[in-house]
């Protein structure tokens, strides 16, 4: 398992326990959570104090339509992705290979300039997630944020003003932090990043181009 120094913070978990994050999110913390033995227990707890909830609600009558249409929904969703099998060398978890449709070699990337590369995954349109590759030794435009920014490490490392980050850390961005995340030399850093409004960049290249790539 990854040595991982940074972790989802409790809102972000009870939020995922309780289904209340987009998707963009639940999927960062998602494959966060498939790396991390800390978080994962984490959640148990909060799962386990739902569950205790919902024994103490009161119930409910249910429509004596209610199974056969649970049963219908299910033999008419669409089947899910083929995912590749895990080796030592695999990037992606399992999580982000259902969206991806496998591995790092699956990835459809469009360019940013400066050799940087992104690929916008498709989930509602309450939030917005992207993988990135940043090439080795190369920094991304400096930025501030409008509102929740997650970036977690898949490959390689980066830094910023909150420190290092590598795989299977989450960086969590608010209003607060404005940083210049500089990928580490030796690897090209790939992330999966989730915001759910614009960046804020002060160069005006950036800005000019923000409406065209979604970011």
């Amino acid at each position: 398992m990854e040595q991982i120094n940074h972790h989802l913070n409790d809102s972000l978990l009870m939020g995922y326990a309780s289904g209340n994050l987009p998707e963009a999110f639940s999927l960062v913390v998602a494959t966060h959570i498939s790396l991390c033995d800390e978080c994962r227990a984490r959640l148990a707890s909060f799962d386990a104090v739902g569950g205790a909830l919902i024994d103490d609600g009161s119930t409910i009558e249910m429509d004596e339509e209610s199974l056969a249409a649970t049963f219908a929904l299910i033999a008419n969703s669409p089947a899910e992705p083929k995912r590749e099998a895990p080796t030592k060398d695999t990037v992606f978890p399992s999580p982000l290979q259902g969206y991806v449709g496998g591995d790092l070699d699956k990835v459809r990337w469009r360019a940013l300039g400066g050799g940087v590369k992104q690929a916008v995954l498709n989930t509602s349109s309450k939030a917005t997630v992207r993988l990135l590759q940043i090439p080795a030794g190369a920094a991304m435009p400096d930025h501030g944020h409008r509102g929740t920014e997650l970036t977690l490490v898949l490959k390689g490392a980066f830094r910023d003003e909150d420190g290092r980050f590598g795989r299977g850390d989450i960086e969590i961005a608010n209003e607060d932090l404005h940083h210049t995340p500089v990928a580490e030399d030796g690897e090209d850093c790939i992330c999966l990043a989730a915001t759910d409004a614009p960046l804020r960049f002060r160069r005006l290249i950036p800005r000019m181009a923000q409406p065209f790539l979604g970011i």
